[in-house]
């Protein structure tokens, strides 16, 4: 599943008045992240991804991703083990930026993915070797 969401940043979203993005989703394990720039960004607009309280991406503390007339394009394997999880951006500018659209793209794969195979599979997988 990919998820996508959209801001169109205002010169409102600034520094001490970041504008809040909320990213719900759903259980699974994300492979896939992808933030989107518009021309005429111009590396002004920054993004953070959270998690509750703890950020995301980028992964070191106080950064952000900037970008212009770009995809900022990354694999993730990050587990989501709650039912529905809701991620949040916080996104702003310079004060000065106005009618840029940012995306934030999500792929999502189901949790099964990461669940290891049982003794009768493992056992099933390698008498098909001989």
């Amino acid at each position: 599943m990919f998820y996508s969401f959209t801001h169109t940043v205002t010169t409102a979203d600034i520094v001490t008045a970041k504008k809040r993005l909320e990213l719900p989703l759903t259980a699974g394990v994300i492979h896939q992240v992808d933030m989107l720039f518009q021309d005429g960004a111009n590396h002004e607009v920054n993004i953070q991804i959270f998690y509750a309280n703890f950020q995301l991406w980028p992964s070191n503390r106080g950064a952000t991703i900037k970008g212009n007339a770009t995809v900022v394009s990354f694999r993730e394997f990050y587990e989501l083990t709650h039912g529905s999880v809701t991620l949040h951006a916080f996104i702003w500018a310079d004060g000065v930026v106005d009618g840029i659209d940012v995306v934030i793209n999500v792929g999502l794969l189901p949790k099964g993915i990461l669940q290891p195979l049982s003794f009768d599979e493992l056992l099933a997988a390698a008498s098909g070797l001989r």
